[in-house]
């Protein structure tokens, strides 16, 4: 199958595969005489196992390895999981940082009355390029959940 085929099949748009190609991510597809790409059912299906990764938040680096983890069969299954538990607790890392982000915001917005004048201290706040601290709630989480 052509290159918008695959990309159909797969999910990953042709702009990605050619990338993927390019990086050395996936091998590159083989050609027609007419020297298009051609992809295999096989290719499509790790097409389908990087773009599920990706959806899952793993950097290329860590798809890379996870693909040839993929390919041996002779692999011990605790190397994907060491992956994948690098990768939810670089997630808890981010989501603890956003929740953080919000709740500064949160609390800059709560200082700002709105009106017409012109004083604002949320542009005050990035202005001096500190960073506020939101004021905790009842019921605010204090850490990122382990």
């Amino acid at each position: 199958m052509n290159i918008g085929d695959a990309a159909r099949a797969s999910g990953v748009s042709a702009k990605m595969i050619r990338y993927y190609e390019q990086s050395g991510l996936i091998p590159k597809a083989g050609r027609t005489a007419g020297g298009y790409r051609d992809y295999s059912a096989n290719d499509v299906h790790m097409l389908r196992f990087v773009r599920r990764a990706r959806d899952l938040g793993f950097s290329i680096v860590e798809i890379e390895e996870l693909l040839q983890l993929w390919r041996d069969r002779s692999r011990q299954s605790a190397d994907v999981k060491r992956i994948a538990l690098a990768r939810i607790a670089d997630l808890r890392r981010r989501i603890h940082a956003m929740e953080e982000m919000a709740a500064t915001l949160q609390h800059l917005a709560s200082s700002c009355s709105g009106d017409h004048r012109p004083d604002c201290p949320i542009l005050a706040d990035l202005e001096q390029g500190e960073v506020a601290k939101p004021r905790r709630t009842r019921g605010a989480i204090d850490e990122a959940p382990q």
